[in-house]
């Protein structure tokens, strides 16, 4: 029998409740990432707190006004960052960034210590001294030397052997002349045992090497054996491994290097051994070749290693970098100097451009003769263009650049230079074991509040507690869907924080229960049937419960907003419960009540925990007809 006009039908909210679970959990079992066995599926993705791990929070201002970042200058230091973060060696690092100043690190499964991956970007200019190849291979031919392109994601990428070897462009500011990209496949560097005198010995320039950096060359020494050592100590420049295979049978060791391991030798043995690639070169710790007063190696594009001289020109020294157009028409990185790091700059293109002392060896060399200078960001040259001229205005990079290309130059050269500094917000490791106990105490946790509440809701209200079981567990079925979903789509992660703001919202969803049960009293107090009291005191009730959740929600939205961390994990999960409980009611909770008043359980006072509400008379004795009354 259809309801009478102007009354709800309950069937309809209960079936959009089921839509909403229907497709809510065809997500969670079929949508992207899920993948695995049925409890795979089922699995939401857990904090650091919960399953062990490092987890730092870095917050980014700007040195000159204080002002956060923009946020292409903050997604510029994620990235680098989170090169940072590889280059430790960790698997499945998590770099994001949160809100608009903020960076996040997490590490699963490990303990670790970040300090020094938030310092900030150093961008190095070093003048190129030799090349050699960075393959790695115990017998491989001389490296290549790629012209200048920079991919979208801001490495250096190879280019065919066959490209046209860009030109020199003057710069359209008014400076002396330009550099000019990397040389093309025609300039290949051929490592040679006379080229050890072009450049001056590491040792040379090096600062005494302090004791902890001894020990580990020791520990590495033994490692790959005393032959392998003293084979490698001996070499005055690359070996070459297919003039004589016997070297390349003791200096295999030194490939099977970690890049941590890699980084203490010194820079004159990471550059000779062959059997050195630049796949450990390019994950060494970026620390490991900071220091500006010491000549280091580095790879470009992957496949050849350079010996760069001590960094003469650094970011700080940068005042601007851009990508525009010449007067050819052709993209083209404009630089420009402050006005100590001009006369910097000038000194050292004054050098590169002379060959000062014949300094850059043949194999480091450009293709019109002249010595080139490698930009260096962190651990990974983005660019080694060629020095045309004694530079004493501004400067241009030319190269066969499109706009996108340009445009990545230009801001890694930018970010070298931006004042942005870094402060430790928040940092915690946790032992996997540790993380297993609190993920047990926070599921006890939440399982004895929902437990309590059940209790209170049967022993006090009775057949009502019922209504109160069901919308408890349909609320949890909702809000362990959503975590599932937004694990895999946004990479949400449930904490231990947001176990407790899940508990706090199992009360906002116990008043609301109390709002409405005490105004169904009220209602049958002033003499209305139970039946006639359901529809009024849901509308009596329905605005205090919505300001009560919308209360929650803002404070939520607000401490999200403000705040750092894991406390962000408590505002969304009591945010995101809020707003489930809001569903629940409306669909599930009012709908029921309406099915439940008319039933004769709901009728007898003792069942339904309604007795004390109503008047003597109408507990012994109910009317035939609830609405006579009412009439």
């Amino acid at each position: 029998m259809a309801p009478p006009q102007g009354q709800m039908r309950p069937g309809r909210q209960l079936a959009v409740l089921g839509f909403i679970f229907v497709v809510l959990y065809l997500l969670v079992f079929f949508s992207g990432g899920a993948s695995g066995s049925f409890k795979d599926r089922l699995e939401p993705r857990l904090g650091l707190d919960l399953i062990g791990g490092t987890r730092m929070t870095l917050e980014a201002t700007n040195s000159v006004d204080g002002k956060p970042p923009t946020a292409e200058n903050l997604e510029e230091a994620r990235q680098i960052i989170e090169n940072r973060v590889n280059g430790l060696g960790v698997a499945e690092a998590e770099v994001v960034t949160e809100g608009n100043r903020n960076i996040v690190i997490s590490l699963p499964g490990e303990n670790r210590n970040l300090d020094e991956v938030g310092s900030a970007a150093e961008l190095r200019f070093r003048k190129v001294l030799k090349g050699a190849d960075g393959s790695g291979t115990a017998a491989a031919p001389p490296a290549t030397a790629a012209p200048d392109s920079v991919n979208p994601s801001g490495a250096p990428s190879a280019t065919p052997s066959g490209s046209a070897a860009p030109k020199v462009s003057p710069s359209a500011s008014g400076g002396q002349g330009g550099m000019a990209p990397a040389p093309s496949a025609s300039a290949t560097p051929t490592p040679s045992a006379s080229a050890s005198a072009a450049a001056p010995s590491a040792s040379a320039s090096a600062e005494p090497v302090p004791a902890s950096i001894e020990e580990q060359r020791k520990a590495v020494e033994q490692k790959v054996g005393a032959a392998a050592w003293q084979a490698a100590s001996g070499l005055q420049a690359p070996a070459d491994l297919s003039a004589d295979p016997s070297l390349g049978d003791k200096l295999k060791p030194f490939g099977t290097l970690s890049p941590q391991e890699v980084a203490v030798l010194p820079a004159q043995m990471q550059f000779n051994v062959p059997t050195i690639g630049c796949a450990q070169l390019d994950k060494r710790p970026p620390a490991s070749i900071s220091d500006p007063k010491q000549q280091v190696v580095s790879c470009e594009g992957g496949a050849s290693k350079y010996l760069l001289d001590q960094a003469k020109v650094l970011g700080t020294d940068v005042d601007d970098a851009n990508a525009v157009l010449d007067q050819t028409n052709a993209w083209v990185v404009s630089l420009d100097f402050t006005g100590k790091g001009q006369g910097k700059w000038t000194a050292l293109t004054r050098e590169a451009f002379t060959n000062e002392g014949q300094a850059c060896d043949a194999s480091a060399l450009g293709q019109d003769g002249k010595c080139r200078v490698a930009v260096v960001l962190d651990n990974e040259i983005v660019s080694s263009p060629e020095i045309q001229g004694v530079l004493t205005g501004n400067s241009q990079i030319t190269g066969n650049f499109n706009q996108k290309d340009a445009s990545a130059l230009a801001s890694q050269l930018r970010y070298g230079a931006l004042p942005v500094t870094f402060e430790p917000q928040e940092s915690q490791n946790v032992t996997a074991t540790l993380g297993a106990s609190h993920l047990r105490a926070g599921l006890l946790a939440a399982g004895i509040g929902m437990l309590l509440v059940i209790i209170y809701a049967f022993f006090y209200y009775r057949l009502l507690g019922s209504v109160i079981f069901l919308s408890l567990i349909l609320s949890a079925l909702l809000v362990f869907g959503a975590l599932v979903v937004l694990g895999r789509q946004i990479g949400f992660t449930l904490t231990l924080a947001g176990i407790a703001g899940m508990i706090v919202s199992l009360g906002v969803a116990a008043d609301s229960f109390v709002i409405y049960f005490e105004r169904l009293k009220d209602e049958i107090r002033e003499g209305r049937s139970p039946r006639s009291a359901v529809p009024r005191a849901w509308i009596r009730a329905r605005r205090t419960i919505i300001s009560a959740n919308a209360i929650t929600l803002l404070s939520a939205v607000v401490l999200y907003v403000v705040s750092v961390g894991t406390v962000k994990g408590f505002a969304f999960a009591l945010g995101l419960a809020t707003v489930l409980d809001l569903v629940v009611v409306f669909l599930f909770r009012h709908p029921i009540m309406t099915m439940f008043a008319r039933t004769r359980a709901f009728l007898s006072p003792r069942v339904s925990g309604l007795g004390r509400a109503l008047p003597a008379r109408n507990q012994q004795t109910q009317p035939r007809n609830p609405r006579a009354k009412e009439a």
